[in-house]
């Protein structure tokens, strides 16, 4: 629903993502480019800032979702404040030279390097030479027993999958034990871009900042001192400590290639097609209200509450205001993560009871219905038959539910009924038949958006799938002149001048973030 002129706070643009499942072929290419570009150097020879991931699984670094150990994103204390779950201040301060809530280089994987000059140097003989693994950290020989895709396409699942932290409740045992029930998908993971990013909130040093013009979450080299609260503080791991320089280094968006109007790494090579890039406009001033909504189960609705509609007149007029350009709110238009977030609500955050609110959302993995329709003896043309199968699917509910509704099924379901109905509909019109609607509008959709809706999931073009708009060199100045300001600030903070212009070091207003006297946040 269009809000009122009154009920729009401060409009920001994010640049987000959004991620087909269905799509993933676990290829690894966007790992493997996005590590060629970003982490090809010394210190960072195990940091993935891209990684794919067989689920179920432990993932990497091992159970990385098990924030009872890593203490990672927030939570809400007696009195309903939100509040990090790795402590406040004085918890930080006093470990702040022993932090015991730290993955250890085993839970990532030591890397390695291959003795090569053995095989160049080894005299003549009957036996073939061998190039052994040997530490890049010691230089010592080493044996390979872990990896950041040791699961991949269920590798390593009869030893590892069991410990994978979703797996919880009676319904988890078939996961485990039941050959004939085995299912996996792929999980492409890099850094959430959060709209409440707890890694900002616990560095000590203010290094972790937020670019107002883009929302990208980025670290200061010059003021980071290596202390790891951000490694901690993140839930999702994706911030790692460069062993050379002692400073964090994480995913940056190929903030660079965003500037430049052009879609990520990660995003242009993606053999599958499956991410989509582009703009949202959302109401900075609810940020911290939706983040500490009392039910983890309502976080996925509180979130896209503070999305605003880019085609509401007033929500433009008060992006204007906020100075945001006309072809960053054309582009907002446009946005195909906006179309499949808030329009056809398809696409899911991972692990919302973080409350970190993430950027980069997923369209669930659909098993194949149909045969699980012809399987119970049902009728594919039936969508009584087809919605129930749903609920039967080789992926159980519950697993994905785990991963992207805080548990809530129905919210799941919904998706994936969605998802059943345009593929059947469209399915018949492949076919050359009309196509029965009955489907359609039992999930809240016209034949003309189930075909917008294929369109964008399936056969989308280049331009479609990423719309990304460059950055302004007008802004330049400004970001320049305001370089040194501390990452977290208010409006009254800025001088007069410069209070409605873009600053890729300030963060304007976060309701959970507040300044410290050191330069940190809270």
């Amino acid at each position: 629903m269009p809000r009122g002129e009154a009920a729009v706070g401060r409009v920001m643009a994010q640049v987000a993502m959004v991620m087909n499942l269905d799509k993933c072929i676990g290829c690894h290419t966007c790992s493997v480019t996005c590590k060629q570009t970003w982490t090809n150097r010394a210190g960072v020879e195990y940091a993935w800032f891209n990684n794919v991931e067989t689920k179920p699984g432990v993932g990497y670094p091992r159970r990385y979702e098990d924030q009872e150990q890593w203490k990672g994103g927030w939570m809400l204390d007696g009195r309903g404040r939100l509040v990090l779950r790795s402590g406040g201040r004085l918890k930080r301060l006093l470990s702040l030279f022993s932090n015991p809530d730290l993955p250890a280089i085993e839970d990532y994987y030591e890397p390695v390097t291959y003795d090569y000059d053995t095989l160049v140097s080894a005299p003549a003989g009957q036996d073939i030479p061998v190039a052994r693994p040997r530490s890049v950290l010691t230089g010592k020989p080493t044996a390979i027993t872990w990896g950041a895709n040791w699961e991949d396409g269920l590798g390593g699942a009869p030893e590892n999958a069991g410990g994978d932290p979703n797996l919880t409740g009676e319904w988890a045992e078939k996961v485990r034990f039941e050959f004939e029930q085995t299912f996996l998908f792929h999980l492409p993971r890099l850094c959430e871009h959060c709209l409440n990013p707890a890694c900002v909130s616990a560095c000590p040093s203010g290094a972790l900042y937020k670019r107002v013009e883009d929302g990208i979450v980025l670290v200061d080299q010059d003021r980071c001192r290596g202390w790891r609260m951000c490694v901690t503080a993140c839930p999702y791991k994706k911030v790692y400590v460069n062993h050379a320089t002692g400073k964090a280094e994480k995913c940056t968006f190929c903030f660079p290639r965003i500037e430049a109007g052009q879609p990520t790494v990660c995003s242009e090579t993606c053999v599958g097609r499956l991410r989509y890039l582009g703009l949202l406009l959302y109401d900075a001033d609810r940020v911290g209200e939706a983040a500490a909504t009392a039910d983890e189960q309502d976080l996925l609705d509180a979130q896209r509450d503070v999305f605003l509609d880019p085609h509401d007149p007033e929500v433009i007029a008060a992006a204007r205001r906020s100075g945001i350009p006309e072809d960053w709110l054309d582009a907002a238009r446009r946005s195909p993560v906006y179309a499949l977030v808030s329009r056809y609500r398809v696409a899911l955050p991972l692990h919302p009871e973080y409350r970190t609110l993430p950027m980069v959302w997923y369209v669930p993995p659909l098993s194949p219905v149909l045969d699980a329709v012809t399987g119970a003896g049902g009728n594919q043309d039936d969508p009584d038959h087809v919605f129930a199968a749903v609920t039967r699917l080789r992926i159980p509910l519950e697993y994905l539910a785990e991963l992207f509704t805080a548990g809530d099924t129905e919210a799941v379901a919904g998706v994936l009924m969605k998802l059943t109905a345009l593929r059947s509909y469209m399915r018949e019109r492949t076919l050359g038949e009309d196509g029965d609607e009955t489907a359609l509008q039992a999930v809240g959709l016209t034949p003309r958006e189930a075909e917008d809706l294929h369109r964008l999931l399936a056969v989308a073009k280049y331009a479609d799938r990423y719309v990304v708009p460059a950055a302004h060199k007008e802004d330049a100045a400004a970001l320049g002149a305001l370089e040194n300001r501390c990452p977290v600030e208010s409006h009254g903070d800025l001088p007069a001048d410069r209070a409605g212009k873009a600053n890729k070091k300030v963060m304007l207003g976060f309701p959970a973030l507040r300044r410290t006297s050191s330069g940190g946040t809270e």
